[in-house]
């Protein structure tokens, strides 16, 4: 599977990375971390395929590289914003308008709140188009004890979403 998992903005990063980190071996991601992210981050893992934001030319950019997901953890409101208008003026909008158009999974993490009646509406304008809204919000029956088992069950419940097998948290029933 090729996964595109973009990092945009700042509170919240440190999760996207958690979430890079937990995926299964089978799985490449190419990762894509804004400005903001990149400042808090200072990410540099030469392990992974990474792109700078500003590589709208990037082969991620494009339908026929056969990207298969995107997930973009954090969203920023200004990034969610520009994608459910179409705006397409760096590598992380551009990979989600190209999930868009390609009808590929695309899940987003909006990471503020409270949420303002404009956030709101362009998550029901994306949700409307197939878009996965997931903000990270945990889920209280998961018999949750530490920071660790909360992250889990967040990127578990992520990964669920893009149909990848893992075994981060206790489904319920088990």
């Amino acid at each position: 599977m090729k996964l595109v998992v973009a990092i945009s903005g700042a509170s919240g990063a440190e999760l996207g990375l958690k979430f890079i980190e937990y995926l299964p071996k089978n799985i490449t991601p190419y990762i894509v971390i804004s400005d903001s992210a990149k400042k808090v981050l200072k990410f540099e893992n030469k392990k992974y395929i990474t792109y700078d934001n500003s590589q709208i030319e990037a082969s991620i950019s494009s339908g026929s590289f056969g990207v298969d997901a995107t997930a973009i953890i954090p969203c920023s409101m200004n990034t969610l914003a520009k994608i459910a208008c179409g705006i397409s003026d760096n590598l992380i909008t551009r990979v989600a308008a190209v999930a868009l158009k390609e009808q590929k999974r695309l899940l987003i993490a909006p990471r503020e709140m409270p949420l303002s009646a404009i956030a709101l509406n362009n998550m029901q304008k994306l949700a409307s188009l197939g878009v996965v809204i997931s903000p990270p919000i945990m889920g209280y029956y998961a018999n949750i004890n530490s920071l660790e088992d909360l992250e889990k069950f967040i990127i578990g419940k992520w990964y669920d979403s893009l149909g990848i097998k893992h075994n981060l948290y206790k489904r319920w029933g088990e």
